[in-house]
């Protein structure tokens, strides 16, 4: 590659679809159901955020099937904003039977229809 051009980061996931994860900053939790290698989402969305919080955009985002103490909800959250989910309780969505039919070892089961 030529000295002049500059190289995309090289973003590596660290979440996989199924895994259960927690906001680093909110009181929300949720499971991974959709991978995004980076940011994707609409730009007014991005702007929405406040400016001192803004994640950068080229790393995994992450879509989320999520949970707080009074609803479930879509979240779309950078991976920065993440961690592993250790509690091993079960998160309570309405979307989860759609897309996984089973809870093991801590992570949720893609349904076979929705496998690659």
């Amino acid at each position: 590659m030529p000295a002049d051009v500059i190289a995309p980061p090289i973003t590596h996931a660290r979440f996989a679809i199924g895994d259960v994860v927690r906001h680093r900053s909110f009181e929300f939790r949720g499971i991974v159901f959709d991978v995004d290698p980076v940011f994707a989402n609409t730009e007014e969305w991005y702007e929405s955020i406040p400016e001192s919080a803004r994640p950068a955009k080229d790393q995994p985002f992450y879509h989320l099937l999520a949970e707080n103490a009074e609803s479930s909800y879509i979240a779309y959250v950078s991976q920065q904003n993440l961690m592993h989910d250790d509690s091993e309780e079960p998160v309570e969505h309405p979307g989860i039977s759609g897309l996984f039919d089973g809870y093991r070892d801590g992570r949720y089961q893609l349904r076979r229809e929705h496998r690659h």
